[in-house]
């Protein structure tokens, strides 16, 4: 039976009650140059076992990040996730859930939205925080968008260190509605730049810290510049456990933080699903985008949960609302959840404190290779090294060695002219054998 299990009969019938002719008319929108020519070149036809049997052939081909010393970072972490999480997350009542638009059946659920909501501005320093947007890049665009309409003005300057991903994915969002966006060039430790850029027209002021670089900057005297022209400060941070550590974002004058929730509960999975984390100020609460969960009291005086102050297309505010994104993540958010009541305060600085050394240890290991030049003045778990060949080279040369050696920053913006550039990360999941084996082959690569 076909998946869609349809005869020609039933497709005439539906095309017909819309009136198109065929299923070509279907597409009249999308450009002749976006179209296939024909289909994709896949086998027609195979069994389940045969299919299982290439793709697991396929798989095999993949070194996993478990399975050989990993220094991969740029956005994306390893970090040891509980059993429990695990556990958790996948029974039933958790596992099915989706949109709690019924509060009076989705207590349970609305229960732990509230409580992420909890641990993310305790863990931004920000009053508010919501329940949640699809990623961080997609974070940092609803903020970019905010910004814009609560200055009513149509620039965002965004700094040199802000992760290429989350440049690009902000673009392609705020572009369509004529949000004018400034980036300035990368730039290993340069956040501060963006106070001379900041103008009567500036809606806001994005940067990251730690950068994509890996450079961690106290950014309050950025906040201070942009306030004092009327602007928002956006601060981007790709590395939740950082902010274990680091000063908080609402502590160095953040009006609005987008970060990226995958470091906590959320394993790596081949680039998803991620959990977007966002907060900002009590007063610019109307202007947020996504979900925001309350605590109230029911008829009976007992606590209770409701999702408040709706201003998703999908409720009330239809074509007035803040903000179409349509998901909460709610799987990723329950694990980030999980994970964060598992560690508490106390755990999560140690986490925070022992990733550092970790990366600490591998700076000062790479450090004392001839030719390896370390360019991040102050890093949490991440750096980039120069390297005297081209970094794609080495990683692909480290890997044929069952070395993950870390993200070529060519590979995030190839005309960069920073070929030789190499982003490392390390975590706690970092063994000190792991360090070793890296420093000794890239010493041999590099004197090939």
């Amino acid at each position: 039976m076909r998946y869609l299990p349809l005869t020609p009969d039933d497709r005439t019938a539906m095309l017909a009650a819309i009136g198109a002719k065929s299923i070509d008319d279907l597409f009249v929108d999308v450009p002749e140059s976006a179209r296939l020519a024909g289909p994709v070149d896949l086998p027609r036809v195979a069994g389940e076992l045969e299919v299982e049997r290439a793709l697991s052939a396929m798989a095999a081909k993949n070194a996993t990040a478990g399975a050989v010393p990993f220094f991969c970072g740029a956005g994306a972490y390893k970090h040891h996730v509980p059993a429990t999480v695990d556990h958790v997350i996948q029974r039933s009542e958790f596992l099915t859930s989706y949109t709690p638009y019924q509060p009076e059946i989705a207590q349970g659920t609305l229960q732990y939205l509230y409580e992420f909501q909890t641990q993310v501005a305790n863990l931004t320093g920000m009053p508010i925080a919501n329940a949640s947007l699809y990623d961080g890049s997609t974070a940092m665009a609803e903020g970019v968008l905010m910004a814009t309409r609560v200055t009513r003005r149509n620039k965002a300057v965004i700094s040199g260190g802000v992760h290429p991903h989350y440049v690009k994915a902000t673009e392609t969002v705020v572009h369509a509605v004529g949000v004018e966006t400034q980036v300035l060039a990368p730039a290993f430790d340069a956040e501060a730049a963006v106070i001379d850029q900041i103008g009567p027209d500036t809606a806001c002021v994005v940067v990251q810290t730690p950068n994509v670089f890996g450079t961690a900057t106290d950014v309050t005297k950025i906040a201070e510049a942009a306030h004092a022209a009327g602007a928002l400060l956006i601060v981007v941070v790709t590395e939740a456990v950082s902010m274990g550590l680091l000063k908080s974002p609402g502590e160095m004058g953040a009006d609005i933080v987008a970060a990226e929730g995958q470091s906590i509960g959320n394993a790596l999975n081949f680039g998803g699903p991620y959990v977007g984390l966002f907060a900002t100020r009590e007063k610019l609460i109307r202007q947020m985008p996504g979900r925001l969960t309350g605590e109230t009291v029911d008829a009976d005086g007992e606590r209770g949960f409701v999702l408040t102050l709706s201003t998703r297309e999908q409720h009330i505010r239809r074509d007035k609302a803040t903000s179409n994104i349509c998901t909460n993540s709610g799987l990723c958010t329950l694990a980030f959840t999980i994970h964060m009541s598992l560690l508490g305060e106390t755990g999560l600085r140690k986490l925070a404190l022992l990733n550092h050394e970790k990366a600490v240890a591998t700076r000062d290991a790479l450090a004392a290779i001839p030719g390896v030049e370390v360019l991040t003045p102050r890093f949490f778990n991440e750096f980039a090294v120069r390297l005297p060949k081209p970094a794609a080279e080495v990683v692909d040369a480290l890997a044929a060695h069952h070395i993950l050696a870390g993200v070529p920053y060519s590979r995030l913006v190839p005309d960069a002219g920073m070929d030789d550039v190499l982003l490392v990360a390390a975590t706690e999941t970092t063994l000190d054998a792991d360090i070793q084996i890296l420093a000794k082959s890239l010493s041999k690569v590099l004197a090939a």
